[in-house]
């Protein structure tokens, strides 16, 4: 019996060489649309599904395959005598391969287009062939992609073109691609329908829906993971694109796992200041919003505040504002020389030729920037191996998650600085102190908890966390922010200041007082943190009594 190969793609790469092998070796092609006009303009004899059918195509395309004549061709099992008989009297012959892909819904989505302009481009009759022949891929040999189609090919010259022997193990890896794309195509129409996770689309959707689906799709293999013996990839939403799919990688080796991790924190720390200064509560003092803006004013980028990050191990070792790229790298250098090395460097601004001159001078794994000049680039080109990553879409997932043995914990993003400003002391924070505040809370928000900054003219002089209590980095930052003030900090009005940093921030509220004993004795005048503690008063007592004001913002920034 002649073999038949219903072929039906929207991608036509590589589907003309398979349709002519196929003709070649005696098989019957079947189709529809698009894809019958492009094979039969080739010369290929090509057999309309309708005229299998008996039915025509109808509903503007979308009725063409949904059809018994078809689905029982690709479904009956060969071996069963039952299902053989049935094909005989309703007059229904074999379908021995299917090749389809589907309409472009990941992209299609992505193209603000309107919701009846979108449904139009979720498939039906293609994920329905798909599933069919993959569900009985014993007897049906199903292709999603042209990467495959050569593999077949040899195959079925291998088999003598006898589906049933070409080898198991493929047919059932291409069944498990067909699952594996319909699973995320299916997610990316839920996601258009629903909402994504925390943010449906209507407030009678659920805020988290029954299924957790997420259509990621792979981007590319890694080398290893967090550690050598560890196999690891990175994946990027299909249907949507974040600040990972707008990025391109200009000089230097393949990113690693580790890489990947700190530059994803990079990118966001250097991008949260400018968002969250936008977006302060309606009670946070005027005057110290005025010196926001003003500072935002001096940068470099048409009115944002320039910022440089370095990170280390997913956490922050230095960050700092400036007037331009060079102004704060050079102070973000300062908070710790020592653990720049080997770092990842976030700024939010073009990194220019003088810029560049300076990171050179040590080793650097990744800088990620908005853009490079070309001047820049050509100074990096002495360090060919540090990666330098061009950045153009700024942080929007509003989700985040984190596998745990057997599930995932899903949380939104923590995108709210503060969700008021409440001074609860005697004494009240001035406008450059709250202004200083805003800035250390947004760096404390990426150091892992317990977190504490301390912040002097806009560099954050100390940085503390990942402890077990609270009173240790504490002493930690404070005690690292004495000896940068004790030598100087070049500030941004361009004098020299040996004076003790004024500002700290914690990313959580102190259980006791001992945090504010702490930082009076290193002079701090301002602390800033959310509050919510039972024993609140206690600080807020100790604060009195030194002299120092507080503020609770109501938001607290635990990061684990």
């Amino acid at each position: 019996m002649k073999k038949r190969a219903l072929i039906s793609v929207f991608y036509k790469d590589g589907v003309l060489d398979l349709a002519q092998y196929l003709v070649g070796k005696g098989w019957e092609i079947l189709s529809t649309g698009g894809t019958k006009k492009h094979l039969a303009d080739a010369g290929l004899p090509v057999t309309d599904v309708s005229s299998v059918t008996g039915f025509p195509e109808c509903l503007d395309g979308r009725v063409k395959t949904l059809h018994p004549k078809v689905h029982a061709g690709i479904l009956a099992i060969r071996e069963n005598p039952e299902h053989m008989k049935t094909m005989k009297d309703l007059g229904v012959e074999a379908i021995d391969l299917v090749c389809v892909n589907l309409y472009p819904f990941f992209e299609k989505v992505q193209a603000g287009l309107t919701f009846d302009e979108t449904v139009e481009f979720i498939d039906i009759g293609g994920p329905t062939m798909l599933r069919s022949a993959a569900k009985n891929h014993a007897d049906v040999l199903v292709l999603t992609e042209a990467v495959d189609y050569a593999e077949v090919m040899a195959e079925l010259d291998n088999a003598g073109q006898d589906t049933s022997k070409v080898p198991m193990d493929l047919k059932r890896r291409l069944a498990g691609k067909v699952f594996n794309l319909t699973s995320a195509y299916d997610a990316a129409v839920a996601h258009f329908m629903l909402g994504e996770a925390s943010k449906p689309v209507s407030e009678k959707s659920p805020m988290w829906p029954k299924y957790y689906t997420v259509p990621y799709t792979l981007q590319q293999s890694l080398r290893y993971g967090e550690n050598s013996h560890q196999s690891a990839a990175l994946y990027l939403a299909a249907d949507t694109k974040g600040a990972f799919g707008g990025m391109k990688q200009l000089q230097g080796k393949e990113l690693s796992y580790n890489n990947m991790r700190d530059l994803d924190v990079a990118w966001k720390a250097a991008c949260a200041y400018e968002t969250f200064i936008a977006k302060l509560p309606a009670d946070y003092p005027k005057d110290a919003a005025k010196l926001l803006a003003k500072g935002s004013k001096a940068g470099t980028s048409g009115g944002s505040p320039v910022i440089c990050v370095a990170l280390k191990h997913n956490t922050p070792c230095g960050a700092a504002l400036g007037k331009t790229a060079l102004e704060a790298y050079k102070r973000t250098y300062l908070v710790d020389p020592v653990s720049i090395y080997g770092g990842i460097i976030g700024c939010n601004v073009a990194i220019d030729k003088e810029t560049a001159e300076e990171m050179v001078k040590i080793f650097l794994e990744v800088v990620v920037a908005p853009d490079f000049t070309a001047e820049a680039l050509e100074v990096f080109t002495k360090k060919k191996n540090v990666r330098l990553i061009k950045a153009d879409i700024k942080p929007n997932a509003i989700i985040e998650s984190m596998s745990v043995d057997g599930g995932v914990l899903v949380q939104s993003r923590d995108n709210q600085l503060f969700s008021e400003w409440k001074v609860v002391t005697e004494k009240e924070p001035t406008a450059e102190q709250a202004a200083e505040m805003a800035f250390g809370m947004t760096m404390a928000l990426f150091v892992k908890s317990n977190a504490i900054v301390v912040v002097k003219d806009k560099v954050a002089v100390g940085l503390a966390g990942g402890q077990v209590n609270r009173i240790w980095p504490t002493e930690q930052s404070l005690a690292r922010a004495k000896l940068l003030t004790d030598e100087g900090i070049p500030c941004l009005d361009g004098s020299v200041s040996k004076d003790a940093a004024e500002v700290m921030a914690s990313d959580a509220f102190f259980p006791f007082s001992d945090c504010v004993d702490m930082a009076a004795k290193y002079g701090i005048k301002a602390i800033v943190q959310p509050g919510g503690s039972m024993n609140d008063q206690l600080s807020i007592d100790a604060a009195n009594k030194h002299g120092i004001a507080m503020v609770f913002t109501g938001t607290r920034h635990f990061k684990h």
